[in-house]
């Protein structure tokens, strides 16, 4: 399984703090620190880079045995396809199959105040798919866009089929889904045949007044169910690589009770707010949230270092990844 660099933002933080050069997040640096870990890939993203860099970041690479898999966003419009371009070229070069994208900016329930200021972000959001679809398939690479606290699946598979590639299809992101009211398994289910690339993460749930908690916490702990998930998505993709996206951070809030939760979601039914918080009861953690922004940064970026070796070690040892 490979590690996201969102994974490790705690640590680059902390050593950037004692060292202003440190660099985690540069692509080298961050695939040697995966390599001593145990991981089997890198998702990340590459930016453009020279034919020396690259040479060199694909011949470690395959010393190690390890995976790349790109992160970069899409062209707004036809000035940013120049930009967008030389990232797939580096892609490539690196030996990516894969690039991870997102098409709208935030959580949908924080970011949006109505429907309409949603739907012209979905507009967007097309428009630059459909002009980073010809980009990706001349250079023979895959688009993966994740379920990002965004659109529900049928509004992403409607995009998938608008654009109708072989190069645009999906990060399938285990858990973010469930904070749209959506049921995981069936999430999984339905993004699997589009599958180009894994977030893996588990989730721990707990009520409060406005809603529900929603934390990333270390595989297994949580209530998803990953061999299922795991399953489904190597049946309908064999070939697909899983990456860990597990962020160390204090739960966030889903305040479904809200009104202004509801402010884009006129058409979701009642009984899917009723599946989700009867889940939440079931599912609740015990005690009080796994919380860590009261502990000192180097602390913080320990217990990241924690978690995300004991994700790795479940994957291993429970899911065959």
């Amino acid at each position: 399984m490979g590690v996201c660099v969102y994974c490790l933002g705690l640590r680059n933080r902390a050593e950037r703090a004692r060292d202003k050069n440190s660099n985690l997040a540069d692509p080298l640096n961050f695939l040697e620190y995966c390599h001593s870990i145990g991981a089997g890939g890198i998702q990340i993203p590459l930016g453009t880079r020279d034919s020396e860099y690259t040479s060199r970041l694909r011949r470690e690479a395959e010393t190690h045995g390890m995976f790349i898999e790109g992160i970069a966003s899409p062209p707004h419009d036809q000035a940013g396809v120049e930009r967008f371009d030389a990232e797939v070229r580096t892609a490539k070069a690196v030996g990516a199959e894969v690039i991870r994208t997102v098409i709208i900016p935030g959580r949908r329930y924080e970011r949006f105040d109505s429907t309409e200021e949603f739907q012209q972000f979905v507009k967007r959001g097309v428009r630059s798919l459909e002009l980073a679809e010809p980009v990706v398939a001349k250079h023979g690479i895959r688009l993966a866009v994740e379920n990002h606290k965004d659109q529900r699946i049928p509004e992403r598979l409607g995009v998938l089929k608008r654009i109708s590639s072989e190069y645009v299809g999906a990060c399938v992101d285990t858990g973010n889904s469930f904070s749209l009211l959506e049921d995981p398994i069936e999430v999984v289910e339905a993004l699997a045949p589009w599958a180009f690339s894994v977030h893996l993460k588990d989730q721990a749930v707990q009520e409060y007044e406005d809603g529900f908690l929603f934390a990333d916490i270390p595989l297994g702990d949580g209530f998803l169910d990953l061999a299922k998930m795991v399953e489904i998505l190597r049946r309908a993709k064999p070939a697909v690589q899983f990456t860990l996206e597990m962020i160390t951070r204090d739960p966030l809030r889903v305040p479904c009770l809200t009104e202004k939760y509801w402010a884009t979601f006129a058409d979701v039914p009642g009984r899917d707010l009723a599946r989700t918080l009867r889940t939440v009861r079931a599912s609740a953690f015990e005690g009080p949230p796994p919380l860590v922004s009261h502990l000192p940064m180097d602390q913080q970026a320990v217990q990241e270092e924690v978690n995300i070796k004991q994700c790795l070690a479940y994957a291993r040892e429970e899911l065959n990844l």
